[in-house]
């Protein structure tokens, strides 16, 4: 017998080698076999779930209706059984791998869905249907306003103020300070009342810009006010 006929006979007795059902003499030739054989030994590791889901079925001595099957250890199947059950477990194998196969090409398909739904609103958000009037987007009112120097400081700028839900937002632009840091930024409201929005230190060249924020609402700000760490005030803003 040549090595291919051997390989042929041996590989067929897996699924009696599998259940147990195999004589001495042939499982001592299968295990000799499957340490040299890397195909006997996937296709073995493939099967090796069969007598746990045989187990599991609702009449384990009957196989998807056909003739009855004993998993017993003891048992001993006939070579048509055995290859029966070798081609049905190759079967459910490949309607798994398919029905998977399906699943994943399923979830491909939304994400590209998506993904092409978002790509289509980020290049029409670009460009203009001529049939149809472009919705202007809601506009922020900035609120720019230059900083008044007080007596004896020569202080410029200016500041931006942003509305903000939870208040105003401020950006400072300012040069020509004096005095002694840390500087400090105040917004004052309508009532008189003041809230620190920012303070910075010294830059050696009397200019800084510097970002801030205030609880107080864009209406409600009278202005803002630029002093040293000693209260003196060095510019006002007005906000009108």
């Amino acid at each position: 017998m040549s090595d291919l006929d051997e390989h042929g006979a041996l590989h067929r007795l897996l699924g009696g080698y599998l259940l147990g059902g195999l004589d001495e003499a042939d499982t001592d030739r299968l295990d000799e076999h499957l340490h040299d054989c890397a195909d006997c030994r996937a296709e073995l590791d493939r099967l090796a779930p069969v007598p746990e889901m045989l187990q599991r079925l609702p009449d384990a001595r009957h196989l998807g209706g056909g003739a009855p099957l004993a998993v017993s250890p003891t048992a001993r199947p006939s070579q048509q059984n055995i290859e029966g059950l070798l081609s049905r477990m190759r079967a459910e194998k490949t309607k798994e791998t398919r029905t998977a196969r399906v699943r994943w090409l399923a979830a491909a398909a939304v994400v590209m869905i998506a993904a092409a739904a978002i790509g289509y609103g980020i290049f029409t958000n670009g460009r203009t249907d001529p049939g149809r009037s472009p919705q202007a987007l809601p506009s922020v009112e900035l609120v720019s306003t230059q900083f008044e120097s007080a007596p004896g400081s020569g202080l410029t700028g200016s500041a931006v103020l942003t509305p903000k839900e939870w208040g105003v937002a401020i950006a400072l632009d300012v040069s020509r300070m004096s005095g002694k840091a840390p500087f400090l930024c105040l917004m004052r409201n309508k009532s008189g009342g003041t809230e620190q929005s920012a303070v910075w230190g010294d830059t050696g060249n009397g200019s800084a810009k510097v970002n801030g924020a205030s609880s107080f609402k864009i209406g409600d700000v009278d202005a803002v006010l630029i002093t040293d760490r000693d209260g003196k005030v060095l510019g006002t803003a007005s906000v009108t």
